[in-house]
């Protein structure tokens, strides 16, 4: 069961629209002053940043996707390799299918192509509560040799999904005591709707290292549930979600506004270097993208780092437009104005 949803997502993701349906990241509302004497050579600009005690060419982060079945395997491995020869990082998708079933442990294992990018272990949170423990999340780190585990919040996910795990109850205690024994630093990271300056706060007493925002206006989950439901009743209620969520410019001012000392991710619909800007000059370490990689690697590892090396140059330019000349000098700088909406 776990294959076949795994290959139903990958399918709707590509062959559906499964975005929302107004709303929007909310970075279309902030712009950068535009510096016509930026006193830079775009040569110099200084992309390179660290992220958890490892070094990154770019600030740019593959998101989490896939895992689980045999397409994964040439995707997840093309990924790896794109993010390897970029210097970037990468999170696998959710592992919980490979922890039930070792024989599909194969389709994560990407370390070989990827020896030295900072890599991302992945499993649900809410499985916590349905007898995962300290050493399944070992297992989920050992199984990619990862470098941090991500532990995803998809509660709205679970609810629409008519085989969901949704008991959410208690959960974070649980995350608390994986975060005090696993070896690896936790991230915390929403799917697509978002966390609040609440959950930011709370995630940060857990001890997590980091809190990928994941905010609305990328693709919508419910959406894709929509897509997968087997009757009239499980389609009706994943349609009424359409529009929920908290954008993802405003996600990650909560997450700086509850938890100032935690690194964040920006994910959730971001689409190009210019998006990565802002959300670092909002206040994030990294940008996260999934959809764009995901359609290009079904085609090649060339196509994904060609969306790579777009993603690097589009970054670069606002940057040195904006005469900004590193990413240090990029988070928080005064620059990037809300422009109304």
């Amino acid at each position: 069961m776990h294959e076949q949803r795994k290959a139903d997502h990958i399918r709707i993701n590509l062959e559906e629209d499964v975005n929302f349906a107004t709303l929007t990241t909310g970075l279309e509302h902030y712009r950068f002053e535009h510096n016509a004497v930026p006193e830079l050579d775009l040569a110099a600009v200084d992309t390179t940043t660290e992220f958890l005690g490892k070094s990154l060419r770019v600030p740019l982060l593959i998101s989490s996707m896939t895992g689980g079945t045999g397409e994964a395997s040439l995707i997840n491995r093309r990924l790896a390799e794109a993010a390897e020869a970029a210097g970037i990082a990468m999170g696998v998708g959710s592992q919980r299918a490979a922890i039930e079933d070792p024989a599909l442990a194969d389709t994560f294992e990407i370390r070989r192509y990827a020896p030295r990018a900072p890599i991302f272990a992945n499993l649900g949170a809410v499985q916590l509560n349905y007898g995962y423990g300290v050493d399944a999340c070992r297992r989920a780190v050992d199984m990619v040799e990862a470098d941090a585990l991500i532990l995803h919040f998809n509660a709205l996910q679970e609810a629409v999904q008519p085989e969901g795990d949704t008991n959410f109850g208690g959960l974070l205690a649980r995350v608390e005591a994986v975060c005090s024994a696993l070896d690896v630093p936790v991230i915390a990271k929403e799917v697509g709707w978002g966390f609040s300056e609440g959950n930011a706060r709370r995630l940060a007493a857990c001890g997590v290292a980091a809190i990928d925002v994941a905010g609305a206006g990328g693709t919508s989950w419910s959406q894709v549930e929509m897509y997968r439901a087997p009757t009239e009743h499980h389609r009706r209620v994943a349609a009424t979600f359409v529009d929920w969520g908290i954008p993802t410019a405003e996600a990650i001012l909560a997450a700086r506004a509850g938890a100032p000392d935690v690194p964040v991710i920006a994910s959730g619909g971001l689409r190009s270097g210019l998006d990565i800007a802002k959300a670092i000059a909002l206040g994030a370490q990294l940008g996260g993208m999934a959809g764009p990689f995901l359609r290009a690697a079904v085609y090649s590892t060339e196509a994904v780092l060609a969306e790579v090396a777009v993603a690097e140059s589009t970054l670069r330019i606002a940057m040195f437009a904006a005469g900004i000349e590193s990413v240090a000098a990029l988070r928080g700088t005064s620059k990037l104005r809300r422009i109304g909406g």
